[in-house]
């Protein structure tokens, strides 16, 4: 990204937090306040032409985003996917255990992470059941200092996001912590556990 699509860029994240904000506000119940604030993130962060770039792509790949909130599971010490966009749907409630991967990394230090391309990682963990994604941001979501869960965005193209792409994710968990504790989304998180 140039400098002048870096102020581009940052005008519309200010505009979207406060847009997902003020729809969180309205939502019932907690997941759908949770979901529209994925649903923007999903729809806002990353290069949205870097897979047009030599490389970005392997033979076979096409470049699609994905976006996701890990809560943490109280019962079990794992992790289950809410409120996501661009996951088949049948890994809806999809749950990993609390070390597993990436995830689990950020678990572990309770820091954002990036990984602006992934096959840099050979310890990367393909979570998606559909593919093998080239870069990806976590973000861990907290309440009171204690970490709830962690959003999660990732794209199929390598390079796709950036620093700024993360810094704006970690406002979108702050957001997301607030809602989801505003919604009652603690007890939310106890019945889901105990429905499986």
């Amino acid at each position: 990204m140039t400098s002048r699509d870096l102020d581009r860029f940052r005008a519309q994240a200010l505009a979207a937090l406060r847009q997902a904000g003020e729809t969180a506000t309205l939502a019932e119940p907690v997941e759908a306040a949770l979901s529209d604030i994925t649903k923007t993130a999903y729809d806002l962060l990353g290069d949205r032409e870097v897979h047009l770039r030599p490389g970005a792509l392997k033979e076979g790949e096409v470049q699609f985003f994905v976006c996701g909130i890990f809560l943490l599971r109280l019962a079990d010490a794992g992790h289950i996917l809410v409120a996501e966009h661009g996951f088949p749907a049948e890994q809806h409630r999809l749950t990993i255990t609390i070390d597993m991967g990436h995830p689990g990394h950020v678990w572990r230090t309770k820091r954002p992470l990036i990984l602006a391309n992934t096959d840099g990682h050979a310890d990367f963990k393909q979570i998606l059941k559909t593919a093998r994604m080239g870069s990806a941001l976590y973000a861990p979501m907290f309440w009171r200092g204690e970490m709830i869960g962690q959003i999660i965005c990732a794209a199929q193209a390598r390079n796709t996001f950036q620093s700024i792409d993360l810094d704006v994710l970690c406002a979108f968990a702050n957001l997301a912590s607030l809602a989801f504790v505003a919604g009652e989304g603690m007890a939310w998180r106890d019945a889901l556990e105990r429905a499986e």
